[in-house]
């Protein structure tokens, strides 16, 4: 029978955290097009942070992250790492989207990398992210767009969710995504596509002065 999506990534998470980085280049070029963004007086929030890896690349680069995730065993994992890399401004949280709270206007900067296609309300997320943002405050997102290309795995998925072979995963079109996101009240900044799977990577900003 399906799992919950915490679940699935709690029991995926030893063998999650120990898988190479597919495309390092382009991992890479996320990285310095985000940490152009970055001040050292930034607050930052990484929904999705997995087991810690892109938080604590950041690290260096703001005042603090707050990196949650909803998988309690990826939090442990990037706990851990924050801890053997000695890295103290990164704080970790076990909480999904839907369930974290913050006041408004908290964050400079929110991060969601490879995370929005994985959750069933879109809508409800993005208005979360521009509530938590400061006016002026930046959202950076990698999106998968499997509509775009692997439209043929769209029957599969169901079976193996079923199975507890998959999470939730919607079927995204990066134009819909671009639509989504400004309908939520952001204006773009940057945006381009790359892999098999059309991944979206997304600059937007929170209108207003900082």
């Amino acid at each position: 029978m399906a799992v919950t999506s915490s679940d699935f990534w709690d029991r995926v998470a030893p063998d999650y955290s120990k898988q190479p980085i597919a495309d390092i280049e382009t991992y890479a070029r996320k990285l310095a097009a985000t940490q152009a963004l970055m001040q050292p007086s930034m607050a930052v929030l990484e929904f999705g942070c997995g087991t810690g890896s892109t938080a604590l690349e950041h690290a260096r680069h703001v005042a603090r992250i707050d990196a949650t995730d909803v998988s309690a065993a990826m939090v442990a994992i990037g706990r851990q790492k924050a801890r053997d890399a000695g890295i103290g401004n990164v704080s970790f949280r076990q909480a999904g989207v839907e369930d974290f709270e913050a006041p408004d206007e908290s964050y400079d900067l929110v991060l969601a990398l490879n995370l929005i296609h994985l959750l069933p309300d879109r809508g409800a997320a993005l208005a979360k992210v521009h509530r938590l943002l400061k006016p002026g405050g930046l959202f950076v997102s990698s999106t998968v767009c499997l509509a775009d290309r692997l439209w043929f795995l769209r029957p599969a998925i169901p079976v193996l969710q079923w199975l507890g072979k998959a999470p939730y995963v919607s079927f995204l079109r990066a134009e819909n995504m671009l639509r989504e996101v400004a309908s939520a009240g952001f204006e773009e900044q940057e945006h381009w596509t790359h892999g098999r799977t059309n991944s979206l990577f997304l600059v937007a900003r929170k209108p207003g002065s900082p």
